[in-house]
């Protein structure tokens, strides 16, 4: 099981608010990645690649927003 994977994307929901489908749909266009995932299901390293990297460019562009939301 990918429990890293899983940590992280529990963490960017938890964050965000997203539910597993709308995140699945986003980050890997499966929205039933996450279930899967939970479910001992295996992910492509290209697949792990793709949603990790949808998870660090969404909270740069929160932190972006973040800072200029705050010098406003």
């Amino acid at each position: 099981m990918h429990q890293n994977l899983i940590t992280e994307i529990d963490e960017f929901l938890a964050e965000t608010g997203l539910s597993g489908y709308r995140f699945g749909l986003l980050a890997a266009k499966n929205g039933r990645l996450v279930d899967r995932l939970k479910g001992g299901g295996r992910v492509w390293p290209e697949t792990e690649a793709q949603v990790l990297g949808f998870i660090r460019q969404r909270r740069a562009e929160r932190a972006t927003t973040n800072r200029t939301g705050a010098a406003a």
